[in-house]
């Protein structure tokens, strides 16, 4: 077995990769990247150059390309010495044309562009675009050097940085000594209760390892997981937060900032992520902060958008199982019955008609027969609004165990054993409950992790249907708005539930039935 898992998760890994790679692939290269701005209100309203360099700006934070303007290079020798800031004033404003450059712009212009040149990347200079002795809106003059990202260096760096490592030496700049401080009482609850904590300074999130009152009751910032930065659907958000982060109303309680002051707020103290400068660019931060550790989320009432989609999910999943299988299992020993011929004809209406049209159907019958909430609403709750997503999306799922529960216990009935059980005196119940049902439920179990881990991805139609804020709906929203970041990183997502779900399936369906082994002897 343990040879088994190890070969199967390098195999699965490879394939994640394989994924990933053909999804970012299509995405970078076959894809107009000028599509990106369909979405974008900010791009229509630029105008002439500034449109340009807005656009080179947006495609290197869709990680299409590396994009550095003239400001940034002098702005980097500075830095490093090769230069003094008053080298850096005079020589930072260029001409709006190349005939209007000073003696020593023109130098240092000339040594941007060799370097970059020399370096793959393209120099593009823009004139200013004048209207007499003005440049006209958005018509400034720009210098600035782009390259493309290959795809092979973006696909290891995808994957180098999936998960981010917390250390002292992430902030720039902090006040007082970095390290870790461990405490049995947490400062976030006025540090009056008991609650063993570890805080760092220096470190992007201010509480690496805390305990709260919300499953699963101790959490940890020392590693975090990077799906990639969403630009569109959540900007500047990563993707696994997305999906993870609370919604609703906010809930607000007492906190005991650092500072000593206490309020009713929705402010999560734990979440807490260093932000340089931000403590004295504000009065409200300085009355509340010590430090540029300021930058924190709220706490609300409602699940997340993976939260909501695993709860409908798994509901409907053992709506599913409890319904599916014992209607199967009585279609087939009552094959030809009354209830058998019912089943089919409920199975053919359901692969037959289209998703999206009985899930209409469903929900005008429940809205209008029995006043059930047609939408989903975080702000009223309450546990009516589940009822109509539930049953849209376990229905399906009944119709197809109820057919696939019904074929594999007609095939164990023609089976020799059965033959040879009958013969030995074996009731019908017996044969039914002891063999044929233990044989047929083998294939059955397999799918049981699928279905399980499936949940957590949520379901794309019945999640828009009915207005639910969950993670089905993510992927579409992001090809829609084309969103690189949650494309890949969604993708990913689903390509590791898939993998662990095929895993699970095998090793359950192993413990069902002794006579499967993944071990394999030499003859």
């Amino acid at each position: 077995m343990g040879k088994y898992l190890i070969k199967r998760l390098l195999h699965g890994a490879v394939s994640v990769i394989i994924v990933v790679g053909i999804v970012m692939v299509m995405v970078y290269s076959m894809l107009d990247r000028s599509l990106i701005f369909g979405a974008d209100p900010n791009f229509v309203r630029q105008t002439s150059n500034t449109r340009t360099t807005y656009t080179y700006l947006k495609w290197e934070e869709y990680g299409y390309l590396d994009y550095v303007t003239y400001q940034d290079w002098l702005g980097e020798i500075t830095r490093n010495g090769e230069i003094d800031e008053e080298t850096r004033t005079a020589v930072v404003g260029f001409g709006r044309k190349p005939e209007n450059d000073s003696e020593q712009v023109a130098e240092y212009v000339a040594k941007f562009t060799e370097y970059y040149q020399s370096q793959g990347y393209q120099v593009v200079r823009l004139d200013a675009k004048m209207n007499g002795r003005m440049p006209v809106k958005g018509g400034q003059q720009a210098l600035f050097a782009f390259r493309d990202k290959p795809l092979v260096s973006r696909i290891v760096k995808y994957f180098t940085s999936l998960v981010y490592i917390d250390n002292i030496h992430r902030a720039e700049e902090v006040q007082g000594e970095r390290g870790l401080t461990f405490t049995w009482h947490d400062p976030a609850y006025g540090g009056e209760k008991l609650s063993p904590a570890i805080l760092g300074n220096g470190t992007t999130h201010k509480y690496l390892l805390y305990m709260d009152d919300q499953f699963p009751f101790i959490h940890q910032n020392f590693a975090t997981i990077n799906l990639g930065t969403s630009y569109s659907v959540n900007t500047g958000v990563d993707v696994f937060e997305t999906m993870t982060k609370s919604q609703g109303s906010y809930v607000k309680s007492t906190v005991t900032y650092p500072t000593g002051l206490v309020e009713e707020s929705a402010d999560d103290l734990h979440s807490a992520t260093y932000m340089q400068g931000s403590h004295e660019a504000s009065e409200l931060n300085q009355a509340r902060f010590t430090d540029d550790y300021t930058n924190i989320s709220t706490a609300k009432n409602g699940f997340s958008k993976m939260g909501y989609s695993f709860v409908i999910g798994i509901i409907s999943v053992v709506m599913a199982y409890v319904l599916g299988l014992p209607i199967g299992l009585l279609m087939a020993r009552h094959k030809e019955g009354l209830l058998d011929k019912l089943g089919t004809i409920y199975i053919i209406f359901i692969i037959a008609v289209p998703s999206l049209a009985y899930i209409f159907a469903f929900k005008a019958i429940g809205t209008t027969l029995f006043g059930l909430p047609g939408t989903f609403d975080m702000e009223l709750g309450g546990r009516a609004m589940f009822v109509l997503p539930v049953i849209s999306l376990a229905l399906p799922s009944v119709a197809n165990l109820m057919k696939w529960m019904r074929r594999y216990m007609i095939d164990q009935m023609n089976s020799d054993y059965v033959k040879f059980a009958r013969s030995g005196g074996l009731s019908e119940g017996e044969i039914f409950t002891k063999h044929i049902w233990k044989n047929a439920a083998i294939p059955i179990v397999h799918g049981i992790p699928g279905s399980v881990l499936g949940a957590m991805t949520g379901a794309i139609i019945t999640e828009r249907v009915y207005s639910v804020p969950g993670a089905g709906n993510l992927l579409t929203e992001a090809i829609n708005k084309y969103d690189n970041g949650v494309i890949v990183g969604v993708t990913l997502f689903y390509a590791i539930l898939t993998v662990v779900s095929i895993i699970l399936g095998d090793i359950l369906m192993a413990t069902v039935d002794p006579r499967i082994s993944f071990t394999s002897k030499d003859r």
